[in-house]
């Protein structure tokens, strides 16, 4: 009887750790064909690969986007900003998340980037990492992380403290 229970549970096993490497799989490249369409300016190709309630979010705490919004972007900063944006020792791995208010399928990608801007300024290198919720064979949200004050010290900003007022200069 034991034999019995043994082989459906086997299979199942085997069956869903098959399923997990495919959709991870998928997933990877999803993501890897995400990338090359911002790399190409291809925006066809991210309307495509982004669900149609794609929720972008990142590097700030309030920075948030939908697709339409992110096409916009991506589009404007090509034409007027960005001579290319360049992803170099790209790293992506996908993981499921079982439960939890984050379950479902991710994809997470590790990128050197470089960025050289139309008007000479740069170029800014910068390490980002981007998580990707992909659901129904589209990446649904994004999660993006890179450090922003890098970024601008690199374009020849400087960061200083706030200037303290006098108390005096305050009741005035």
């Amino acid at each position: 009887m034991r034999k019995l229970f043994l082989v459906p549970l086997i299979a199942t096993v085997a069956v869903s750790c098959n399923q997990s490497a495919d959709n991870s799989a998928a997933n990877i490249a999803l993501v890897q064909q995400y990338l090359e369409a911002v790399d190409n300016n291809d925006y066809q190709a991210m309307e495509t690969l982004l669900a149609d309630d794609y929720l972008g979010l990142g590097p700030s705490m309030d920075d948030s986007t939908n697709k339409e919004a992110a096409i916009a972007s991506w589009k404007w900063n090509s034409e007027n900003l960005y001579e290319e944006v360049e992803y170099d020792r790209t790293q992506t791995f996908s993981s499921t998340i079982t439960d939890g208010p984050h379950a479902g399928e991710w994809a997470y990608n590790w990128a050197e980037v470089t960025i050289r801007y139309k008007d000479g300024v740069g170029p800014v290198r910068l390490m980002m990492n981007a998580v990707y919720k992909i659901e129904n064979g589209k990446i649904a949200r994004t999660r993006t992380f890179y450090n922003e004050a890098e970024v601008w010290e690199q374009l020849g900003f400087r960061i200083f403290p706030p200037l303290e007022v006098p108390e005096s200069e305050e009741t005035e």
